[in-house]
């Protein structure tokens, strides 16, 4: 299933993707409220997907958490820039980003002005439905609500200058998500690709990932209360470049979607 967060007439809902009742295009069918809070019940009403504006389809209730390094090309190509051991890590290597970090697709990234090295991570996220602490990589999958794009912008002169990641990963606008959540995708081997003005800059897979998504979300958990609405990034494939004021990235999850960005 197919879950958005979008806006028509100045007002704000949610709904889930379905075929146009018409037969061509796609319809969004408005839910009565959350859909982590309230499941799946619709009001009635239907709007062509193309005349309503997709908004960040979660904001999270509390914290981002994010995966460093979890694709060992990214690995490599990182070797000796941002600090700490050049070794794939043994377990996941977790830090945050705010949640007001978080902008919709077709929202702008804005380069801060402290920083000139900006630059994109497309990356997988995970979006937690239900309350989990200590879950095991078992039982972990059972807490998600499902899945959506995600770019970890970041200042990557900032971060190596700090020395730590918080501030050049927690700007304003630095947590792209979108367009939807995907309740169900096929994520045994998705491709993850990110364009900047349609040129491909990184092209993964899921089943490259170091690290599982059972054993990032239990992982996690033990470090952190995982809330209803959080998110999780997963990690970035290599290939991460310069963003400059102007451009446009997208990055594209197979069987979720592409999540579209300007820069400026």
């Amino acid at each position: 299933m197919k879950v958005a967060r979008f806006q028509v007439d100045g007002e704000i809902s949610y709904g889930v993707l379905d075929a146009a009742e018409s037969g061509n295009g796609i319809d969004v069918v408005e839910l009565v409220a959350d859909p982590l809070v309230s499941g799946y019940d619709t009001t009635g009403r239907r709007f062509p997907l193309e005349t309503v504006r997709l908004l960040a389809p979660v904001i999270p209730r509390s914290k981002v958490v994010c995966v460093g390094k979890n694709y060992l090309d990214h690995v490599e190509e990182m070797r000796g820039v941002t600090g700490g051991s050049d070794a794939p890590p043994a377990e996941p290597l977790l830090f945050l980003k705010p949640n007001t970090s978080v902008i919709g697709p077709e929202d702008t990234i804005v380069r801060p002005a402290v920083s000139d090295r900006v630059e994109h991570e497309g990356e997988l996220a995970i979006v937690i439905g239900a309350m989990a602490k200590d879950v095991s990589e078992e039982d972990a999958l059972k807490y998600v609500f499902g899945f959506t794009c995600s770019n970890d912008v970041t200042a990557r002169d900032i971060q190596i200058k700090d020395g730590q990641w918080t501030r050049g990963k927690g700007f304003d606008t630095f947590c792209p998500l979108g367009p939807i959540i995907e309740t169900d995708p096929d994520l045994s081997d998705a491709r993850v690709v990110t364009r900047v003005n349609g040129e491909i800059r990184q092209d993964g897979r899921t089943s490259q990932l170091i690290h599982s998504l059972p054993k990032i979300v239990s992982y996690a958990s033990q470090a952190f209360t995982l809330l209803p609405g959080d998110v999780i990034l997963t990690g970035t494939p290599a290939g991460v470049g310069l963003l400059e004021s102007g451009d446009v990235v997208e990055v594209e999850i197979e069987g979720i979607g592409i999540l579209r960005n300007p820069v400026q």
